[in-house]
């Protein structure tokens, strides 16, 4: 894991509102900036950044987060290509550290990305040489522009070309990087011969792979980087950061299933578009696209491959399902592929199929209608049966409540009836469960725990007085402020809310800290506020769970159980009660 002081010396030293400005158009707002929020449609701005709790937060979506976590949703990076970028914007530079999978890169070890910048203007460079291959480019239909957009290449045939480049043939970094191939003989050579070759570029900027496309005949018709320390296809998308403008600017993207297609797609103004690597769409996939579009729709061949790789392309989008985000399938005519139909009938005639992609709802029920005849009692009881792990895997509870409906309505069941046939549980009951009990907001009604919580998020230093004696509920705000009392009290120079945030990323308590500190935003507590408030909740809390120790020692007593150390404990209960009882209790103020 990347140090803890690392994160905390990073964040002290970059601003989120100069990050989130490099992105976005600010506008002050008293002590904040606000702004049409980047990350869902809006008219009037709801995107609120604090520059003094170096937080983001969304009033109309619920984004929220530091600079960490905004270029995390903003630009698709992961968590570690996140701090790498903020680390070189503050020319600092990330330490040695061992990542939660697979080996610490050796020291002195070379580096991968260079090695693969430089096969890419090799690349590059024998395009320019090679009036074949420039002839079979422009026989698609590209022009140099496009071509030189996307950094297309050649590599030209011959087994060790690469050695020009690389007068190190036999470094093991070109196997690690997958630029050759070494034979059980001992033998090397280069992997990507007599093909086009497409730079697989990461969300920051970086080659980590190549598609290479075989000139004529041949096989196999694309040929793809294997798996690296830099390149791991069920997560990487061909032509992602060169569409990710145009991406924002439509608010949708298009998933097809070949780098021409990308390609032949922005030379006619279609730019939107993103192929998956050789490899079926992944849960990264989904989750990644939909950080960026409000809208995805998956293009596929309407052959039976294509039917079936729309099917697995759905199943992984189920989980990430947005109420606010739309899904969409797009089956082209039976022979033709993006990159021959909008060849053969340009841009305005491919975005109206794109228009007219089918939701994911449409599709997913006309699937479950084909599996089955519903004209029988069998075919619709199978029906139901064919429904039930889809319904459970939707995660958008509107859109899993309107297809609950639909598929009751076909098997002829009642919403109720079909609930319970998928062992699902909705808010409203149904007449085989009880009814829950009322809940209750906690903006009305605040738990001592959370009060106390909220003015840990705001002077960090109050949570090295939190212990297990007065915290010993099950709760999630309990466990979550003992977890933040440990890290304080191991981190006493801690002065910064944002690091206790980041380091319980990916933890239990991640949305909950999130959530409280979005509250926050609207609270505008102050540190000497946070601390009058605390030392007013604190005892309260501890009277209370005294309360409750004492009510069970009394019980025990009636019951004629109370043995001499419950009657010791009840003793020196009833007087650390008393002790509390003379101190002054305060006043609640904001919270």
């Amino acid at each position: 894991m990347i140090p803890d002081s690392f994160k905390r010396d990073l964040l002290n030293r970059v601003d989120i509102v100069d990050i989130i400005q490099r992105h976005v158009q600010l506008k002050k707002a008293g002590a904040n900036f606000s702004a049409c929020c980047p990350f869902h449609n809006e008219k009037s701005p709801s995107f609120t950044v604090s520059p003094s709790k170096q937080f983001y937060h969304c009033f109309g979506c619920g984004a929220h987060g530091d600079a960490i976590g905004f270029l995390m949703e903003y630009s698709g990076l992961g968590y570690i290509e996140a701090i790498k970028e903020l680390a070189a914007g503050a020319g600092m530079t990330l330490p040695d550290f061992e990542p939660r999978f697979g080996k610490k890169k050796e020291e002195g070890g070379p580096d991968l990305y260079d090695i693969m910048q430089r096969a890419t203007q090799y690349y590059r460079e024998q395009l320019k040489g090679s009036p074949r291959a420039i002839e079979y480019l422009k026989g698609r239909g590209l022009s140099g522009q496009v071509a030189a957009h996307f950094g297309i290449g050649y590599a030209p045939d011959g087994w060790q070309n690469l050695q020009a480049v690389f007068p190190k043939y036999d470094d093991q970094s070109l196997k690690d990087a997958g630029l050759v191939i070494e034979n059980d003989a001992g033998k090397r050579y280069d992997r990507f011969r007599d093909r086009i070759m497409f730079p697989i570029v990461n969300q920051r900027g970086f080659v980590v792979g190549f598609g290479g496309r075989v000139i004529g005949a041949g096989e196999p018709k694309y040929l793809n980087s294997p798996e690296t320390p830099l390149f791991e296809k069920g997560r990487e998308l061909y032509g992602l950061p060169q569409a990710r403008q145009a991406i924002r600017d439509s608010g949708r993207v298009l998933v097809v299933e070949g780098y021409m297609d990308v390609v032949a797609l922005a030379q006619h103004g279609v730019e939107y578009a993103v192929a998956t690597l050789g490899t079926a769409t992944t849960p990264t996939h989904v989750q990644k696209l939909l950080r960026q579009a409000d809208e995805i729709v998956f293009s596929f061949d309407g052959d039976a491959a294509g039917r079936k790789a729309a099917w697995h392309a759905l199943e992984v989008s189920l989980p990430a399902t947005l109420d606010h985000k739309a899904i969409r399938f797009l089956f082209l005519p039976e022979g033709e592929d993006p990159d021959t139909y909008v060849r053969a009938n340009g841009k305005q005639a491919f975005e109206d199929l794109v228009g007219r992609a089918e939701p994911l709802s449409a599709y997913l029920l006309a699937q479950l209608r084909a599996r089955v005849d519903t004209n029988t009692m069998e075919g619709r009881s199978r029906l139901v049966h064919e429904a039930k792990p889809i319904l459970k895997s939707v995660a958008a509870p509107a859109l899993q409540l309107q297809l609950l409906k639909q598929v009751a309505d076909i098997a002829g069941m009642t919403q109720q009836e079909v609930e319970r046939l998928c062992d699902l549980r909705r808010s409203q009951p149904g007449p085989w469960q009880r009814p829950a009990p009322p809940k209750v907001e906690r903006a009305a009604v605040k738990s001592f725990e959370l009060r106390l919580l909220e003015c840990v998020l705001v002077k960090p230093a109050l949570a090295s007085e939190l212990s297990g004696e007065i915290l010993h509920g099950e709760n999630l705000e309990a466990k979550a402020l003992l977890a933040l009392g440990e890290f304080v009290r191991s981190n006493p120079d801690l002065s910064s809310e944002v690091m206790l945030i980041d380091h319980f990323r990916g933890s239990p308590f991640e949305t909950l800290l999130k959530q409280v500190r979005s509250e926050l935003m609207v609270l505008g507590l102050t540190p000497e506020q946070a601390e009058g408030e605390f030392r007013d909740a604190l005892p309260r809390l501890e009277r209370q769970r005294i309360h409750e120790q004492l009510n069970d020692l009394q019980r025990k007593d009636k019951a004629g159980a109370l043995g001499p150390a419950d009657a010791g404990l009840m003793n020196a209960l009833t007087k650390r009660l008393a002790a509390l009882d003379q101190r002054p209790s305060g006043n609640r103020s904001v919270l």
